[in-house]
């Protein structure tokens, strides 16, 4: 009687090597940094926009939110994406195996995409109306829409750090669920040691 053993390939994601992660960790914190500071210069200027009944001072306020927002914003963000996306391939949480990635993911593109087809549609307005006010021109200015973003997207990367530290939730696919997957562990183990008759 013949023993036959059918050996199924493991793959393995390569993971990161100590020192690379570390680079590439540091530089994940930094954009993030980056990114909440650039938020907090924001809503500096736009509250005192807001709040001033100075018309050169809030000119300038608006003028100045070009020089910290939009493409310094979408940078840092782009940054903290790319390299979370190394991180999330290099390590052991991967990029859709656990909540708390998945959600972290999610709201980085989100706010990439705001930074670029929200925000700054509405900054180039108020910087155009900060340069008519400096000029002296009598207008009115509204805030609308350009006071929700310093409010908003703090508050995600608020949420997005402490996914970081405290990792809730859990897998999105718990472990006997992966095994029982066409493919994997379960289906090949009927097929192992089967003998040939």
């Amino acid at each position: 009687m013949t023993t036959t053993t059918i050996a199924y390939p493991r793959t393995r994601a390569r993971r990161l090597g100590g020192r690379t992660r570390k680079t590439v960790l540091l530089t994940h914190i930094l954009a993030a940094g980056v990114w909440l500071g650039l938020d907090a210069a924001m809503a500096v200027l736009v509250f005192t926009a807001v709040g001033t009944d100075d018309q050169g001072t809030r000119g300038f306020a608006l003028q100045a939110l070009e020089l910290v927002t939009v493409w310094p914003m979408f940078v840092a963000g782009a940054l903290s994406l790319a390299t979370g996306i190394l991180l999330g391939l290099g390590g052991k949480y991967g990029l859709v195996r656990y909540w708390w990635v998945l959600v972290k993911l999610v709201l980085n593109i989100v706010l990439c995409l705001l930074v670029l087809f929200a925000l700054r549609t509405g900054v180039a307005e108020a910087a155009a109306t900060g340069r008519a006010l400096a000029a002296g021109a009598g207008i009115t200015w509204t805030p609308g829409d350009i006071v929700f973003p310093p409010i908003v997207s703090p508050a995600a990367l608020l949420v997005a750090y402490v996914l970081s530290v405290f990792k809730p939730w859990g897998r999105v696919m718990p472990p006997a669920a992966a095994h029982r997957s066409p493919g994997g562990p379960a289906a090949a183990a009927p097929a192992r040691g089967r003998s040939a008759r």
